[in-house]
């Protein structure tokens, strides 16, 4: 099976992912587990050309060591959320309150 074939494994056990997460709004927390969801059934090479996702790499903020890089996908309609890739995995690791905190800007 070709790398882009794999199906993309979740890792959601980043703790401050799980409380960005849990502390969402009832709304915001069903949409993005609604794109957990999609994402889940999804291959690695459908993730890159989905538009609604839109992952992306972020230039601007250093990865944590061990990581090549660290990209940005639309987990709900106005909040993006950072992960990298690690072999079939997505391990996540936040969510951002607002569009450009994801990019490390303010």
């Amino acid at each position: 099976m070709a790398a882009g074939d794999a199906l993309v494994r979740l890792d959601l056990n980043n703790p401050v992912f799980q409380e960005n997460l849990l502390h969402l709004q009832k709304p915001d927390r069903h949409a993005a587990l609604d794109t957990l969801k999609k994402i889940r059934q999804l291959t690695w090479a459908q993730l890159y050309r989905d538009n609604g996702l839109k992952w992306e790499k972020i230039a601007s903020v250093a990865p944590p060591a061990g990581v090549d890089a660290i990209y940005a996908l639309r987990i709900t309609q106005a909040r993006r959320c950072t992960a990298y890739r690690d072999g079939d995995f997505m391990r996540f690791l936040t969510i951002a309150p607002d569009h450009d905190a994801t990019y490390g800007r303010k």
